[in-house]
């Protein structure tokens, strides 16, 4: 199979990428290694697929490449004739995008339309793309299925995820694509983002700074251990809409809801030391609790998410002190 993985360098792409390497595979991964977070980062990811996929001789081809040039995007499909795509590229982070609004409209709005126009030119066997636990938004009745509605996002990046969502339906419907939206919710792990609450919580308790927890830390969160994700993704690639429905949602979540006060001390506890606190009010934007309901994912795939948060958390750490001695 030709698998393209879009936002390989990004931190879910990653994983997915080599989870899907194998002697049965050709994967090709693209992205725009933009200075979003640390390009240092990116670049020790691209350079550990490489690595992986050198050391079991698997097939995989790194281009740097930028979804919004859709020029450029069919050019790379023409020469590589694509027949899988699980498209993971695009601008995360809720608060950046009060930040910087224009970057989610060119990158996720621009950007997947150009997905979706290769998808169709080049007859795309299956696309799989990234969606989020935001569009929800701030839903009373837990836990979240995908049948609830999603027409109330609280803020532009859950908004642009909802718009990938309608897209996708469209062209799924109109150019008979078949089409997997995966809702992810509250991905965490090794290699992490640096603008995530892990990696910045772990961050400022090993250099004693204070942590800020939003809401006075009462959020609660469904935390999804990424390499769950990645083998959710490597059984789904092969799982094919039906002829008779071509577009489905997906949640993957893990199925339990935390306390953003007890993830804190699962981190200490990690860490073996305490944490400096500072409690602040919610802020603009914020989804107050998110808790997924993954049976339809579960029926596909007959994987459940295992990872404890407390052993997650402990792999994360355990990353992070080994890659930050070794890049700093």
């Amino acid at each position: 199979m030709k698998i393209l993985i879009t936002g390989c360098a990004g931190f879910i792409g990653f994983h997915v990428a080599k989870s899907l390497m194998s002697k049965k595979n050709t994967i090709y991964g693209i992205d725009s290694m933009n200075s979003y977070y640390d390009k240092n980062l990116k670049t020790q990811r691209q350079k550990d697929l490489q690595h992986h996929s050198k050391k079991n001789n698997f097939f995989f081809r790194f281009k740097k490449l930028d979804i919004r040039n859709g020029k450029n995007l069919n050019n790379f499909f023409k020469k590589n004739k694509i027949d899988y795509i699980v498209h993971l590229a695009a601008q995360p982070g809720v608060r950046y995008s009060l930040i910087n609004p224009k970057s989610y409209i060119t990158n996720n709005l621009n950007g997947f339309f150009n997905i979706l126009e290769c998808s169709k030119i080049f007859s795309v066997k299956h696309l799989i793309f990234a969606s989020s636990s935001s569009v929800y938004g701030d839903a009373l009745k837990m836990p979240l299925v995908e049948k609830h509605n999603t027409d109330h996002p609280l803020q532009l990046y859950a908004a642009t995820k909802k718009a990938n969502e309608v897209m996708g339906y469209s062209y799924s419907s109109l150019f008979n694509i078949p089409m997997t939206c995966l809702r992810f919710f509250t991905v965490y792990g090794p290699w992490g983002r640096p603008d995530m609450a892990l990696f910045k919580f772990v961050k400022n308790i090993l250099n004693d700074k204070t942590i800020f927890l939003h809401n006075n830390g009462n959020h609660r969160r469904d935390f999804t251990y990424v390499k769950d994700i990645s083998s959710n993704v490597v059984k789904l690639v092969n799982k094919i809409p039906n002829k008779h429905v071509r577009f489905r949602v997906l949640n993957i979540g893990n199925g339990k809801t935390v306390k953003l006060l007890d993830f804190v001390k699962l981190i200490e506890k990690a860490i073996n030391k305490k944490a400096k606190i500072k409690f602040i009010k919610k802020q603009k934007g914020e989804i107050l609790d998110t808790h997924s309901s993954s049976k339809k994912l579960i029926k596909l795939t007959s994987l459940k998410n295992r990872t404890s948060l407390s052993s997650g958390i402990k792999k994360f750490v355990e990353w992070y002190k080994i890659f930050y001695k070794n890049n700093l």
